[in-house]
């Protein structure tokens, strides 16, 4: 069994019960203690907003953001535009693109909701979402648990860019897949969109925190800050490529102009530009609170290291699969993940396929960890195990026991 070294970011980080063994950040991450004392330290002046400060709060702290999140994706802060979540991101790219009726939106099939209803949405416009199986035997919706599960040889960066036609003008995907975990690779769906004159987006969240993206190609990069990044919900990012970003439409609100929050200008002199980096695509007024926490998160992160976090989670995804093939009733799917593994294709979530169990005994796993005090999740016929930088051998040892004792 190979040796697992400290986490790098150490568990008193956090306000973990010592109990509850939480590998469930793909739905939600728990936030770091230093996240909560930030909000403690600035909720005094959104409470009492006559001591809110406007340079140092109001103008500084969605900068200080930006250049969090920037700088946590290897981009650059005028290229980052803060929102809600990820698919008020994905909703400001799809609503703000230039449209013209017949055009299609390309996604792989069984996308998370959040990356195909702003597509959709775009239907009475004349645009078309159309979606691809990624490997043979593929499927989602009503028929997502007679989905085979996707194996080393799958090659669905190829099934994409070969999809892509005249009237293609988006291909959207999902950096991390929520359900089977597979990891695409930005850099070769890039290169084929670039060749084809399309643009790529992207649906980050179940990536960013655990794994650094490839933006170079990339049109636009979308991710909430409540998973992996471990901030609460409500506030994530979105990137834009310089370029893309001034093709689509402005976000409309009283920030997304030129000197915005200059009030020696009148605020009703209206004739001024709209902002080129960012702001251009903001909402709004910014959430503050969220910002405090988002950015001592993302701090939180960048101190660790996501190339630390990304090793470790390898580490421990490697000891959990060589654990699962000891096992006779997960050894097949353990040398499916392994095999995945070698190839690149997987991130922080290991997702075991019930290869026929259904749902029911998936429930049953699931109800046997909860009362074990861990807490995995189930989605479309995969048990899903997230592993982070706060996670342990002991944990992954504690993972393997409670699965050794259902099998």
């Amino acid at each position: 069994m190979n040796l697992i070294g400290p986490p790098p970011l150490a568990p008193e980080l956090f306000d973990l019960d010592p109990d509850v063994l939480w590998v469930m950040h793909c739905a939600e991450g728990p936030v770091p203690r230093a996240a909560v004392a930030a909000l403690l330290e600035f909720l005094p002046r959104e409470t009492r907003p006559w001591t809110l400060r406007f340079q140092e709060d109001f103008v500084a702290l969605p900068r200080r953001t930006r250049e969090a999140a920037a700088r946590l994706v290897g981009a650059r802060p005028p290229d980052v535009t803060l929102t809600p979540t990820t698919s008020s991101g994905l909703v400001l790219v799809a609503q703000g693109y230039p449209w013209e009726p017949g055009d299609e939106v390309v996604a792989p099939l069984g996308e998370f909701p959040s990356n195909a209803w702003p597509w959709k949405a775009l239907e009475k416009r004349g645009v078309t979402f159309r979606e691809v199986p990624l490997w043979d035997g593929h499927r989602a919706g009503r028929e997502a648990w007679e989905s085979a599960p996707p194996t080393a040889d799958a090659d669905a960066e190829a099934r994409l860019v070969s999809a892509l036609g005249e009237r293609t003008r988006v291909l959207t995907v999902s950096w991390v897949r929520f359900q089977d975990g597979w990891v695409s690779d930005l850099r070769r769906l890039a290169a084929g969109c670039a060749e084809r004159g399309v643009d790529l987006v992207v649906d980050g969240i179940q990536g960013a925190g655990t794994l650094t993206p490839e933006l170079e190609g990339v049109a636009a990069f979308a991710t909430g800050g409540h998973k992996g990044l471990l901030a609460p919900q409500g506030l994530g990012f979105l990137w834009t490529d310089p370029e893309f970003r001034l093709r689509l439409a402005p976000g409309g609100s009283w920030l997304s102009v030129e000197e915005a929050t200059n009030f020696a200008r009148p605020s009703t002199d209206f004739d001024r530009d709209w902002a080129a980096d960012g702001s251009r695509l903001e909402p709004g007024v910014p959430n503050l609170v969220g910002c405090v926490m988002l950015r001592a998160s993302l701090r939180l992160l960048a101190e660790a290291g996501v190339e630390r976090v990304a090793a470790h989670v390898a580490s421990l995804r490697r000891r959990l699969i060589d654990a699962l093939e000891g096992m006779p009733e997960w050894r097949e799917e353990a040398r499916r993940l392994g095999e995945l593994d070698a190839a690149g294709r997987l991130g922080a979530i290991v997702s075991l396929h019930h290869g026929g169990r259904g749902a029911e005994a998936l429930d049953a796993v699931l109800r046997d960890g909860f009362a074990r005090g861990i807490y995995a999740s189930v989605r479309e016929g995969y048990l899903r195990v997230a592993l982070h930088g706060w996670h342990t051998g002991g944990d992954v040892d504690r993972i393997v026991e409670w699965l050794d004792a259902g099998s």
